[in-house]
């Protein structure tokens, strides 16, 4: 009898023991495809990988204990409950009595995901960081229209509109947005919320057509009641961090005129309440009582100690960053005319500190104001102009956002052709590409910090170069006499360590009494010991250590290379292009 015989029907090992195809976890949890989907959606399981396949390559397969986890959960039987349900309605439907179907309809049971929220993400930081995905989707259906036909309600909807518009006013209020890109997909946003970076997607303000063909929108809707959910906690949670009630009451008039951001931050300044509870230290009370004597703040005046305190965790609790944010658009006013992007603009602009209106009811002043500083106009032609502000393109606004600068309004005039809209989510060093309107922002910002930078055509090797900051009148002549010595004594000892470790390598004890001639002697020997060298080095390190590799790793390091090859091949295009545009700029002229 072989070593490792197992007679049939024994216990099963390896794989097969932990692993399970879809099609055996669908008899033992007794549902169907539909329902076991759902489940999976709403517990969080997804299909994994085993090293090997027991059942062969076209099987979907899931850890064992992961359908286990399913199969305990109380969920799985309400699901059951809720389908059994659902077909009485359909059984009275088919025998045509309406009253009774209607009476089901309204008495259908809810299933709530609140415990299987709190059970997949314990910690509040676990949640902010799955908030992507949840954001992306809710904001998607926020913009679609209801469907009897896909099973899209106007309730459900009308859910995510607000859930969306309750985010975007806390992320404006606290003033952690980061980064917005305009694309054709939609806009990009990130913000910064407990130092977790979060990234969504909108779509535009436009009538949004269905496909029916390339998306299964019963599963996107299983996702999406589980995130709507996620969002109602989160944004719960958020909101009682700053002291305001949730959810918020808005005004109807406002709602009414698809104002819900503006109405969700006059919300906040009529809600925002002290905390009822501060535990201050010693050393804060010290504070607290020397403000009072400095302020003559009246100790007896009720909650004026609160508020001290209150204001002063604000300001701690501000890093740089949300300073930065806050103050861009400091004491600007601005009026939005009607072809802007409305919801984008409320949303952006009071996120970094400015005061923005509108055209419609419910606006906080209007156009003849004389007190706004920009209006935001996205047609060619006005009729009439004020000449105490300025017409810029919705674009400056977002490029003002991502540069964290306010950049001159010349190139973003109305009736001209704006500058490139650069992706703040790109690194142009890494890429190795950087456009002509990057480096004019890196100008305008070193300029806006007082900041040296070198020259078109120069590096910033040359910044170093005593000689090129004495030309420019950085610096005086003694003192570039200085750093010229400094500099030269810098580079003989660097490249005295260089041969001290050339000689180490190469197996010769160096040591400082030895003398020139032999120093000669043994640079002339090392020459001529190191011909055949580099051949061996450049076999040891290039082709050895790809020889050395796994078949697996190999592949992957091949797949870099070729990556590599496409960015750079890319980066060459782009250049090509650039020097054809110059060309035909340059025969314009002439």
């Amino acid at each position: 009898m072989p070593k490792h015989y197992r007679p049939a029907g024994k216990k099963k090992e390896g794989n097969a023991a932990k692993y399970i195809t879809r099609s055996q976890a669908l008899k033992q949890l007794q549902v169907n495809t539909k329902l076991f989907r759902k489940l999976c959606i709403y517990k969080g399981v997804f299909p994994r990988e085993p090293k090997k396949k027991f059942r062969g390559n076209h099987q979907t397969y899931y850890h064992l204990k992961d359908v286990s986890f399913i199969r305990h959960d109380p969920i799985l039987e309400d699901l059951r409950a809720k389908s059994a349900y659902r077909k009485k309605i359909i059984k009275a439907k088919a025998k045509r009595n309406k009253e009774l179907a209607d009476i089901l309809k309204n008495r259908q049971p809810e299933i709530k995901l609140d415990r299987l929220v709190r059970e997949r993400y314990p910690h509040f930081i676990d949640a902010l960081r799955d908030l992507d995905d949840p954001l992306t989707l809710v904001h998607l259906f926020a913009a679609l229209p209801a469907s009897d036909r896909l099973k899209i309600e106007v309730k459900r909807v009308h859910n995510c509109r607000k859930l969306s518009h309750e985010w975007q006013a806390y992320i404006s209020r606290t003033h952690k947005l980061r980064k917005v890109f305009i694309s054709v997909k939609g806009v990009y946003y990130q913000a910064e919320v407990e130092g977790q970076k979060i990234t969504w997607l909108t779509p535009h303000g436009m009538q949004q057509v269905l496909p029916d063909d390339d998306v299964v929108y019963d599963v996107l809707l299983s996702f999406l009641e589980f995130y709507e959910t996620l969002l109602a906690f989160v944004n719960f949670k958020l909101y009682h961090s700053i002291n305001v009630k949730y959810p918020p009451i808005l005004d109807p008039q406002l709602e009414a005129s698809a104002a819900e951001l503006y109405a969700l931050a006059r919300y906040f300044d009529a809600n925002s309440r002290p905390s009822e509870k501060v535990e201050a230290t010693q050393e804060e009370e010290s504070e607290l009582r020397l403000a009072q004597l400095q302020h003559q703040l009246p100790s007896n005046e009720p909650g004026a100690l609160m508020q001290l305190v209150k204001d002063a965790a604000d300001e701690n609790e501000e890093d740089e960053d949300t300073k930065e944010c806050k103050n861009l658009f400091k004491n600007m006013r601005f009026f939005l005319s009607r072809e802007v992007p409305r919801e984008s603009m409320l949303f952006v602009i009071p996120a970094f500190g400015g005061t923005v209106s509108w055209e419609g009811e419910g606006a906080p002043f209007s156009e003849t104001d004389q007190s706004i500083t920009h209006q935001i106009v996205d047609r060619p032609t006005q009729g009439h102009v004020y000449l105490s502000r300025e017409y810029v393109q919705p674009q400056w606004v977002y490029d003002c956002v991502n540069t964290r600068i306010i950049l001159p309004t010349e190139a973003y005039m109305v009736g001209r052709v704006p500058p490139p809209h650069l992706s703040p989510f790109v690194d142009n060093e890494e890429e190795g590409y950087v456009p002509d309107y990057a480096e004019t922002i890196k100008r305008l910002k070193s300029a806006a910090k007082n900041e040296i930078l070198p020259m078109p055509g120069m590096g910033k090797e040359d910044l170093d170069d005593p000689q090129n900051l004495l030309a420019e009148g950085y610096i005086s002549r003694a003192e570039a006499i200085e750093a010229a010595e400094r500099k030269q004594k810098m580079m003989t000892l660097e490249k005295q360590y260089h041969d001290e470790l050339k000689m180490e390598l190469d197996g010769f004890k160096y040591s400082s009494s030895v003398s020139a001639a032999t120093k000669q002697k043994s640079d002339e020997d090392m020459e001529t010991f190191e011909e055949p060298l580099p051949d061996v080095q450049q076999i040891s390190t290039a082709d050895m250590s790809k020889l050395l590799m796994s078949r697996k790793k190999r592949g992957l390091y091949e797949a870099m290379k070729k990556g590599q090859e496409r960015k750079k091949a890319h980066v060459d295009l782009l250049k090509q292009r650039k020097k054809k545009i110059e060309a035909a700029e340059k025969l314009k002229k002439n």
